[in-house]
């Protein structure tokens, strides 16, 4: 008997309902697998996007410390410079493109790749505040707020300019700021009549003391009644000292300006807080103090390395004084030293001399250099190497009295080679460093103005004469030619008379630089700009300062940086 299962109805139907039951099941798989696909598409996807992001972060990141450190390598690089001057003819911090623009740090054949660092600093006589030039800037072309307070302290001619007078030249300045910050930085605690001390700022809503002491950074001024942050860095926001678009468009945008197409700088381009000397030879040896109290010793030193004609010349000065002129008697008497007065220097004269008297007090004794008699020791005082240029002494030699004319005559072909020379290896002080003095090639008009014994004529002839070529371009053959100040007598902007009344506060040096650097790689990615001070008066020189002005912005254009050597 066969029996036929799937004929039957009952079957059929379970079989129907099974298979469609497969059927449902295998199409939810078939969209639970799907789903499942598209998730772990977007998952992946997702990361990938993170991860991307994160790569470019890290690249980011990592180029961002690359361009800070290529910044600090033009800091430390600059650094080096200062305290490498052994080439003296060749050392030129104002413009060097060889040294300091565009140098590749990173090198690779990728665009965009090799990583750069430049110096760079504006053309201060530049009217309108546009060109940039591949160097250091010297703070000693800055007034030192620190050294006017105590030039003002010791200071004993009524008729002499004061410390207020010299900021007075200082644009926007007023006489009760000027009285305010001399307070500030002086050691007592009494107000000048236009001033403020700790009574004043005792007052306050959130009260402090007057600090009373010689200021650190130009940053402090803010702190004084009056000074506020557009006085001390005026319109230029960026500070990268060059008129940028917002900074001439009026009310347009911040910061607001008065459009006239020059550059307000603020009271940070004239003044400082840094700038000194170091005075020792380029080679780093103790130079000859022309004014030390053993005229035997000066003697036998000078004579040893200027030869005998020069020792006697120098050390008669020192004990009869120059032979007076006609325009040294019309002009009057020259001030001896920077922040020193005429009365000490005697009295430091008088002192030596009786020191002299008494070491060669016995009877019979006598000491001679030269044909020279001086047991009676120095009764004068040199005030600059100028003294010594085209004057005479007259003095007993061998019994006899003689006039001595100088062996450094004051005609141009002559200072051109006896300066530097003279410069290099004479000083008029003992003192490790000497502070203070502007150095008239990068000097603004208005810090030359407030110089004492300098007039208007002088300081314009100054300024149109600065370290700029008839292109406005910076100039690297003039500074090389501006070792010593005598240059404004050789290129005839004044007198050798005028010039020893100007020497106690001017220099051709200074050794304390400012110096912007920028890191960056080609024309693309991260950029980095900072800011240092550099001070060449400790061997080797100390970084004493640092700023990141990245936040600020790039400052300066790097295709002009960068020139034609860079990647683009």
């Amino acid at each position: 008997m066969k029996y036929t299962v799937n004929s039957q109805p009952g079957f059929r139907s379970i079989r129907q309902t099974l298979v469609g039951r497969l059927s449902e099941r295998a199409g939810s798989t078939l969209l639970v697998v799907l789903v499942v696909v598209v998730m772990l598409s977007l998952g992946a996807y997702t990361f990938s996007e993170l991860m991307i992001v994160e790569i470019e972060a890290t690249n980011s990141y990592g180029r961002a410390i690359q361009s800070r450190e290529l910044a600090l390598s033009g800091i430390e690089l600059a650094a080096a410079y200062v305290g490498d001057r052994s080439d003296v003819d060749g050392w030129n911090s104002y413009h060097n493109p060889s040294q300091f623009q565009n140098i590749n740090l990173i090198p690779s054949d990728v665009p965009g790749v090799s990583g750069y660092f430049s110096v760079v600093a504006p053309v201060i006589s530049d009217a309108q505040s546009k060109t940039i030039r591949f160097g250091l800037s010297n703070e000693s072309g800055k007034l030192n707020l620190n050294i006017l307070a105590t030039e003002e302290d010791n200071e004993l001619d009524v008729e002499a300019i004061t410390a207020v007078d010299r900021l007075m030249y200082i644009p926007n300045m007023t006489e009760e700021i000027a009285s305010a910050i001399l307070d500030w930085i002086d050691e007592d605690d009494d107000p000048r009549a236009y001033g403020a001390e700790s009574d004043y700022y005792g007052t306050l809503e959130s009260p402090y003391y007057a600090k009373n002491a010689p200021l650190e950074s130009l940053d402090e001024l803010l702190l004084v009644r009056g000074v506020t942050p557009e006085l001390l860095y005026g319109e230029d926001t960026n500070r990268n000292g060059i008129l940028d678009p917002n900074e001439d468009d009026g009310d347009a945008t911040l910061p607001l300006d008065n459009a006239d197409g020059v550059l307000d700088a603020g009271w940070a381009a004239y003044l400082t807080v840094h700038s000194r000397e170091i005075n020792i030879r380029p080679d780093g040896s103790e130079k000859i103090n022309v004014n030390q109290t053993m005229l035997t010793e000066l003697y036998d030193q000078l004579e040893t390395e200027l030869g005998p004609d020069e020792a006697r010349f120098i050390v008669a000065y020192r004990v009869s004084g120059p032979v007076q002129t006609v325009e040294d008697l019309d002009s009057g008497p020259t001030l001896t030293t920077v922040g020193g007065n005429t009365s000490e220097q005697q009295a430091l004269n008088e002192l030596a001399t009786g020191l002299a008297k008494a070491m060669f007090s016995e009877e019979g004794v006598t000491v001679t250099r030269g044909g020279m008699d001086l047991s009676a020791g120095a009764a004068f005082t040199i005030n600059s190497i100028y003294d010594l240029v085209g004057s005479e002494v007259e003095i007993e030699i061998d019994g006899t009295k003689t006039t001595l004319t100088s062996p450094w005559p004051a005609d141009t072909a002559s200072m051109t080679t006896s300066l530097p020379i003279l410069h290099d290896m004479l000083t008029t002080t003992k003192n490790q460093y000497i502070e203070g003095r502007i150095q008239i090639s990068e000097a603004r008009l208005e810090t030359l103005l407030g110089i004492p014994e300098m007039d208007e004529t002088l300081a314009h002839a100054i300024v149109n004469s600065q370290m700029t070529a008839t292109n406005g371009a910076p100039a690297t053959e003039i500074s090389q030619a501006r070792q010593t100040t005598g240059w404004l007598v050789i290129e005839g902007l004044t007198t050798i008379e005028q010039l020893r009344k100007l020497a106690p506060y001017i220099c051709s040096g200074g050794d304390v630089f400012r110096v912007q650097t920028l890191g960056y790689f080609g024309q693309s990615g991260q950029m980095t700009r900072m800011e240092a001070i550099i001070d060449g008066t400790f061997i080797p020189p100390r970084i004493t300062y640092v700023r990141d002005l990245s936040n600020l912005g790039a400052g300066y254009d790097l295709s002009t940086v960068q020139g034609m050597s860079a990647d683009q």
